[in-house]
């Protein structure tokens, strides 16, 4: 029986989910953060990933100690520090900021269908990261990365593009990753052993 369903993520242990929406066929890694996010369709992350605040597509691959949505500290006010927004933490007749909280909450990071984050790499609040698209471990990603594109580097830049123009337009095109499991089981054998472009050129 296979490990991994469409009915329930599988949520290793350790684990602290909050606000958080998953697909079908997820896994989370042991001892992952996941707040104010949604996983989509296949994606997992492994062991210690953070992500908030983050639309995470189908089929994302995420590596260990990744972190996504990091939260900001407010550096246009007088202090720095948290206490002025979780406040009830620190003083018995204030409340927590819930402005600052929503705020945060609002600059979404969006990670497309079939991207790899590799080891330890940061992708910021606000960023997206296009379809097919790979992070090399270690990276600190500050702004978009088109679809298909290989980034590396703090801060990260553009190494090479997976594919041609024209291959990723197709693939693109095609959207495989909306394809029902069925489907997807039946053109195993293809993904196993064909070529991008050829896998293209049976499935067009």
């Amino acid at each position: 029986m296979a490990r991994l369903t469409a009915d329930a993520p599988f949520i290793h242990d350790g684990c602290s989910i909050d606000d958080a929406n998953f697909g079908a066929y997820v896994e989370i890694g042991q001892g992952s953060r996941i707040a104010h996010s949604t996983i989509g369709d296949y994606s997992y992350c492994d062991r210690y990933a953070d992500i908030a605040n983050t639309t995470v597509g189908k089929f994302a691959n995420i590596a260990a100690f990744v972190r996504i949505g990091a939260t900001d500290h407010p550096m246009e006010k007088a202090s720095l520090h948290h206490f002025h927004y979780r406040s009830a933490s620190y003083f018995d007749d204030a409340a927590d900021d819930a402005d600052w909280f929503m705020h945060r909450r609002t600059r979404r990071t969006m990670i497309g269908h079939d991207t790899w984050i590799g080891h330890g790499a940061q992708v910021r609040p606000e960023v997206t990261i296009g379809h097919g698209a790979v992070i090399a471990g270690g990276a600190i990603v500050t702004k978009d990365v088109a679809p298909y594109m290989i980034v590396a580097g703090i801060p990260a830049v553009p190494l090479r593009a997976r594919f041609s123009d024209a291959v990723a337009d197709r693939m693109l095109a095609l959207a495989w990753w909306d394809w029902p499991h069925d489907q997807l089981r039946a053109a195993l054998d293809d993904f196993r052993k064909l070529r991008a472009e050829d896998f293209l050129d049976r499935y067009e």
